[in-house]
């Protein structure tokens, strides 16, 4: 497995380098240019159109613009603005977050453009129940291109389709089943197998139903599960909001120049800021990755550019409000550069395993102000060593694990690798909680229990309505791959799949960590190109749509349904049903 492991890790190294993610970038800034900023376009015209004014029964598909808009988020807002955020500023510190809303801005582009393509390849053979994304996109380009180059777009579709299953599995399946397992263990002592047995349930009762359920679903999940999360965050905020000011300085600061070192936040330059929030946005939002095209590939419209304007707002919702929102709590609270959990009384000794291989002398673990050292709980210390060229000064995490001897609490110390010999930079020891973990304890340091519960909850409503969209891109990866019936036995194992990944089989931190990184990466480098290949198509589509619609030539025929039908779809309804 260890074998397994490096392999992976190789592989993600090429697929996530920092080129990759600059030309992600500068695809999205390439799209914001070509449609003239149309991100303005969605942001006005988007929320009229998923209000339901532009609505038609008799359109081909199987959901409105609001359900597949919920569809598609409930996907993208997960774990990731949870506890992705919180990661993203513990290592990157505030200026992390500045470059979140860079992406974001720029993903609204990349996500419009994506959808806009994918809507005008959708497979549209049965009107109830359309088919579409990257793989369908690739098949149909390629065969009109040249129907000796059809073979070329079937196997890129395929291979999209691999990864896409690969991704489906394990981060928006697996992985999100484990956390919530090990969050609800931790906290309420329930073991982590009985989670994945409801769960599984849950979600079963769902995606059975299709498309139509999970939409449905999606339409009254996605608002409640936002809602709870942003009345948390408001009320942190407002017994913080005297942080406020400074704390919007420091995310500008440290978007240009170095953070200096503060507590448990050990520096971060300029540059590493940026790396972390466009790598924490893009895992985010999922912008230009190919997986929420085939969500709103599923609404009911006859203008292809329409739902891509709504897909604009899926970044501005997913990275700009509700990763905001995480950030600010953290930042706000000041859990991303707290103190020290406790100190030690005489610091140990820092000892040579091998030329240039350190570490700290194993031995007891001073005593915590509050509560008690658990066996196996992660911690932390400061190293001043060589030069480390992420925070611009010397300082180094050392990582260690507290084991409990006789009852008698040690920390055992990673070794650690320097030309120089390293020293202990304080004497203190941290605690070291990272993603919900962290997001958690900001928001109990504004009212306790409250992170407990209120982060507990949305991880269980954010997880659930990740797998039911991920199992609907997966749905389609199969038939796409061997046919409508596929479709039942990839559902039984999806669900049975999400018992497995909390019963402790797995190391799931790491192996479907690694597994979903390389199933993104490979989607990426799938879609990006057929993006950049096809987006003049999709930019005349735009461009002629916007048009007509500041022309006066399109608009709503009837008034606005009420908000009940919009969220339920029964808006859809033809008369005489």
């Amino acid at each position: 497995m260890d074998s397994f492991n490096r392999w992976m890790v190789f592989l993600n190294d090429i697929l996530w380098h920092n080129y990759v993610l600059y030309a992600i970038l500068a695809t999205g800034i390439l799209f914001t240019v070509w449609s003239r900023f149309g991100q303005a376009i969605a942001l006005t015209h988007g929320w009229r159109v998923i209000r339901g004014q532009y609505d038609d029964p008799a359109d081909p598909g199987a959901i409105n613009h609001f359900q597949a808009l919920s569809a598609a988020l409930s996907a993208t807002v997960g774990l990731g603005n949870i506890g992705g955020v919180a990661l993203a500023i513990a290592l990157g510190g505030p200026g992390a977050v500045f470059w979140m809303w860079v992406v974001g801005f720029v993903g609204m582009a990349l996500k419009m453009t994506e959808v806009i393509l994918a809507m005008l390849y959708r497979n549209t053979d049965d009107p109830d129940n359309p088919h579409g994304g990257t793989m369908w996109v690739a098949k149909k380009a390629f065969e009109r291109m040249n129907p000796r180059f059809a073979w070329l777009g079937s196997l890129v579709g395929g291979i999209f389709c691999v990864t896409l299953l690969v991704s489906t599995i394990t981060g928006g399946n697996m992985f999100q089943a484990w956390n919530v397992g090990e969050i609800t263990e931790s906290y309420f002592g329930i073991p982590s197998v009985f989670t994945g047995i409801v769960m599984a349930i849950l979600v079963a009762l769902v995606i059975i139903g299709g498309i139509k359920r999970i939409g449905n679903v999606a339409g009254h999940l996605v608002p409640v599960m936002m809602a709870l999360y942003i009345l948390g965050g408001l009320y942190v905020l407002a017994v913080n909001v005297e942080h406020l000011p400074s704390m919007f300085v420091l995310i500008f600061q440290g978007a240009f120049s170095e953070t200096g070192a503060s507590g448990a936040f050990i520096g971060g330059t300029a540059g590493y800021a940026f790396l972390f929030g466009m790598k924490r946005a893009l895992f985010s939002n999922e912008a230009g990755q190919g997986s929420s095209p085939i969500a709103h590939s599923a609404a009911k419209t006859d203008e292809p550019v329409r739902e891509g304007v709504v897909a604009g707002l899926e970044p501005f919702i997913d990275t700009l409000i509700v990763c905001t929102f995480t950030a600010l709590v953290i930042l706000a609270t000041g859990v991303w550069n707290r103190g020290p959990d406790t100190v030690y009384a005489a610091p140990p000794a820092v000892i040579e395993m091998s030329p240039g291989v350190w570490t700290i002398e194993a031995g007891p673990a001073p005593a915590l102000s509050e509560g008690q050292w658990l066996d196996g709980e992660p911690v932390y210390t400061i190293l001043s060593a060589h030069p480390n060229r992420n925070t611009g000064n010397d300082r180094h995490r050392l990582n260690g694990v507290v084991r409990l001897v006789n009852g008698q609490p040690i920390i055992e110390w990673e070794a650690f690798e320097s030309e120089v010999e390293p020293a202990l930079a304080d004497p203190g020891i941290y605690d070291n909680v990272v993603g919900a973990t962290l997001t958690a304890k900001a928001f109990d340091s504004a009212a306790p229990g409250l992170g407990k519960w209120l982060v507990t909850l949305t991880v269980w409503l954010f997880a659930i309505s990740t797998m039911i969209s991920w199992s609907y891109y997966g749905e389609q990866g199969m038939v796409y791959l061997a046919g409508q019936r596929s479709v039942l036995p990839y559902k039984i194992v999806y669900c049975a799949l999400i018992i497995v990944a909390t019963m402790g089989l797995l190391n799931t931190d790491v192996e479907l960590d690694n597994l979903t990184g390389v199933g993104t990466g490979v989607m990426l480098f799938a879609n990006i190109p057929i993006m950049l290949l096809l987006g003049g198509q999709a930019m005349r589509a735009y461009h002629n749509y916007v048009e007509r619609l500041q022309a006066g030539k399109m608009g709503p025929d009837h008034p606005k349904p009420s908000i009940d039908d919009v969220v339920s779809g029964r808006n859809l309804k033809l008369p005489k049903d």
